[in-house]
């Protein structure tokens, strides 16, 4: 879909009272539309909601008045809609920094199917397409231009927007300020030149993912200090957090895929790019219709499967962390981790990504004590001073604290950013609650052995020190003679897999050290306190092996998950129409509606044009555009067509 550049009405006069059929409220023309009225008018007949969420509306209003503002609101929280509307009620066009050139075309073709005039700029496009841009941008047909970065600070951009009229400047993910974050872009550190060179232009820095201190560095390195903040509940409501002692991930996995999420789409992250190779490929084998992503695949080869995976249904994404930022598509119905995450940040960005719509999601993540050991290797191994490696560490603590923890995940979550709350409901420990237990006793049997095998000049792993605790007599145990030791035998009374979570969670709390390199146990500076019997250890009690109880598990997380089953018919048949408009038209399927519409279409059935304007998500132009093939599939005069236009019936 080409960008739709060139003179005609702009949206807010669309919008506006008497122009584009939107009537006088009282029949009597307004001497003038104010900004406030524009911007409600916009929300109603280009993007089709009836209402603002949260300070959207208060955003909207300060930033239209010219202030800076700093936004931070949890992904699919409407912080597009923040700097959208101010561009189309403002004068000029709004350029907005995305720090990825293949998420841009996506952006733009959904806000050219809403009837907005937008376009970007970047490496991908050839020179006439990029001309006609330019031209559109300086002749002020354009209500907003997306850039990266990179291009935005080079002379020649800057010289392009000099000459035209910058309505705002939207920085988006403006974590990526943050040296100390998980997504780190140098390029963000010098974006303070748009307040050097357009001090009276608004600004506006968003992201879904900051601490206060990430805030405040945000605030200083963008030289925007008088900017008002909005800062929005962290909290994602609809997401189930999940966290499963791992027990052969890769079958956890897939049993999450048949049973919860069969057909969803969805993202698993890896750590390494060969874990990506083989379970893409393991997945795929088993029928799920998986593809790989990550920085070692041929550029053409990631850009093949990200749009499959933004234009299609039901695709899951097997990825590193370098898949993630930015992704718009709302119907991701899973973020599966099969490898711990580096941080909570980290964990709460990449788990954002699923449920943008609001609709039920999982966020799942397998966790055993060697992510811990691989975890603390890496930090070893990691480039930069101790400063660094202390914050890095500190990081991953946070991370640990969240899996071990025996309350809820979401209070735990969202106390990190500083949020208080009641507990969900709707995570594991809420819904399968763990217990805890006074494991002082079982920490000093474990300690002890540790420190009777080193006195015997050489350290060993977990499995041999399991194996003296429960009174193994293996080759290796006779042959090293520790079947001698005082403490062979005292752990009989708990299982290899109960003694494993012992060590995994010592190893978390840093009363229990693992060196890097061979993986063997070792006492720290903490351990002593334990065996003195000067500090008492709290442990929990794994869940079963599944993470779930038959009583209280979690429900699958679909859209369809409480609909009739008329209703849920028909959902499905508006999804496979959604999928042929979208294929025909080259967009991405969420492009055209989100579920959350074709859901609101399918419980109240819409029979008018009328009755389907007033369902969110459908503003004018695409109610032109799609409004009777919708009403078709609803009144069952209009058929899905299959994959090759054929009826499937």
């Amino acid at each position: 879909m080409g960008p739709p550049y060139g003179p005609g009405p702009t949206a807010v006069e669309r919008a506006a009272p008497g122009v584009g059929g939107v009537p006088y409220s009282d029949g009597v023309p307004p001497a003038t539309v104010t900004p406030h009225d524009a911007a409600n008018g916009v929300l109603r007949t280009v993007f089709g909601y009836d209402e603002f969420r949260g300070f959207q509306a208060d955003v909207i209003d300060h930033v239209v008045g010219g202030g800076d503002a700093v936004v931070l609101m949890p992904t699919g929280g409407g912080k597009s809609l923040c700097y959208q509307i101010p561009s189309l009620v403002g004068e000029g066009t709004g350029i907005v920094v995305s720090p990825l050139i293949a998420l841009m075309h996506d952006q733009v073709d959904a806000l050219t199917t809403a009837g907005v005039r937008a376009g970007y700029l970047n490496s991908t496009q050839g020179y006439d397409e990029r001309a006609a841009t330019e031209r559109a941008y300086l002749a002020g047909e354009l209500d907003l231009l997306y850039l990266a970065p990179e291009r935005l600070l080079s002379p020649e951009t800057l010289d392009l927007l000099g000459r035209g009229t910058p309505a705002l400047f939207a920085i988006d993910e403006a974590h990526c300020v943050s040296q100390w974050g998980h997504d780190f872009r140098p390029e963000y550190l010098r974006l303070a030149v748009l307040h050097e060179r357009w001090p009276g232009v608004p600004r506006l820095a968003l992201t879904a993912t900051a601490t206060a201190a990430t805030h405040a560095e945000i605030r200083a390195r963008l030289q925007l200090p008088d900017a008002r903040d909005f800062v929005a509940s962290f909290d994602r409501p609809n997401i189930q957090y999940r966290i499963a002692p791992k027990d052969n991930p890769r079958a956890q996995l897939l049993t999450l895929l048949r049973d919860e999420h069969p057909g969803d789409a969805g993202i698993v992250y890896c750590l390494t790019r060969a874990s990506v190779d083989e379970t893409a490929a393991w997945l795929a084998g088993q029928g799920v219709d998986a593809l790989p992503y990550h920085a070692g695949l041929d550029r053409s080869v990631r850009a093949r499967n990200q749009a499959r995976f933004a234009r299609e249904d039901g695709v899951v994404m097997v990825a590193t962390i370098a898949f993630g930022m930015g992704i718009d598509k709302p119907d991701v119905r899973f973020v599966a981790h099969l490898d711990l995450p580096k941080s909570v940040e980290g964990y709460y960005q990449e788990t954002g990504r699923a449920g943008r719509d609001g609709l039920p999601a999982t966020a799942w993540l397998a966790y055993g004590l060697a992510d811990v050991v691989q975890q603390r290797r890496l930090i070893e191994m990691s480039e930069g001073d101790e400063q660094h490696k202390r914050r890095l560490a500190q990081h991953l603590d946070a991370m640990l604290a969240l899996c071990e923890t025996v309350g809820c995940r979401r209070q735990q979550l969202l106390s990190y950013f500083g949020e208080g709350s009641a507990p969900c409901g709707n995570c594991d420990t809420c819904l399968n609650p763990p217990s805890s237990y006074d494991g002082t006793v079982p920490a000093q049997k474990l300690l002890s052995t540790v420190v009777r095998l080193d006195q015997r000049g050489q350290r060993y792993g977990v499995g041999h020190v399991v194996d003296v605790l429960r009174g193994k007599t293996t080759e290796r145990v006779r042959s090293l003679g520790h079947a001698e030791l005082s403490t062979f035998g005292i752990g009989a009374d708990l299982s290899d897999g109960e003694w494993r979570a012992v060590v995994r969670q010592l190893v978390a709390a840093r009363l229990l050290g693992v060196e890097p390199e061979h993986s063997t146990l070792h006492l720290t500076p903490d351990s002593a306190a334990v065996l003195r019997g000067e500090r008492e250890v709290r442990l929990r009690h794994d869940a079963a092996a599944a993470g779930r109880s038959r009583r209280a598990g979690p429900k699958p997380a679909k859209a369809t998950a409480d609909l009739p089953a008329a209703d849920a018919d028909l959902f499905e048949r508006l999804r496979a129409w959604r999928a042929g408009v979208a294929r025909e038209a080259g967009l991405p399927a969420y492009v055209v509606f989100h579920d959350a519409t074709l859901r609101e279409v399918a419980t109240r059935r819409p029979t008018t044009l009328d009755e389907l304007a007033g369902i969110g998500g459908v503003g004018t132009a695409k109610l032109d555009r799609y409004g009777a093939g919708v009403l078709g599939v609803v009144t069952g005069e209009a058929v899905a067509k299959d994959d090759d236009g054929v009826d499937p019936s």
